[in-house]
């Protein structure tokens, strides 16, 4: 590979790092074609992008970033797979399911949303981590709850007072 194709890479690496929240490094070897081929189709369906790179144009292309990868590159030790989703938990699913049946891939770190995650111990944490769609869901059902128990409440009392009232006036008449 020549210098102009390794700036090359590197630009590219430093633009994919900048546009994506969420990034994981991932150690595929070992796995055999077909299961590579699975993890691919896999990573597809789950809208993640799946890549294999060089550490060395990995890292320069982190400290070339705007972002601060922390500790990070320290990861960067053997096989290097990076894995690109707009969801941050996608690929720690994606990952853990595909553990089922190999022992590969190994989660080397993940960064999701500016926070850093070092380690395979990491994922099975990561797989909870719910999406800012998830979260902001949740919010307006927790905001929704109480509204619709004053109008139930409501609605019932009404009854109830309708009720006490009713029975009052007959017995005054």
């Amino acid at each position: 590979m020549t210098r102009e194709e390794k700036s090359q890479v590197i630009e590219e690496l430093t633009a994919q790092l900048s546009e994506n929240a969420n990034i994981y490094l991932a150690d595929i070897s070992g796995l055999n074609a077909d299961a590579t081929s699975n993890l691919r189709r896999a990573c597809f369906k789950a809208n993640i992008k799946l890549a294999v790179v060089k550490n060395t144009l990995l890292e320069k292309a982190m400290e070339a970033s705007e972002r601060d990868f922390g500790n990070l590159p320290s990861a960067l030790k053997g096989n290097t797979s990076v894995m690109y989703s707009e969801t941050g938990n996608a690929p720690a699913k994606v990952i853990k399911d595909f553990r089922k049946k190999s022992n590969k891939p190994l989660l080397k770190g993940a960064f999701i949303e500016e926070s850093i995650y070092l380690g395979d111990d990491q994922l099975d944490m990561l797989v909870d981590i719910k999406s800012k769609e998830e979260l902001i869901g949740e919010i307006i059902g927790l905001l929704q709850s109480p509204a619709k128990n004053v109008i139930s409440a409501l609605k019932s009392s009404g009854g109830k007072l309708a009720g006490i009232i009713k029975t009052l006036s007959e017995k005054e008449g």
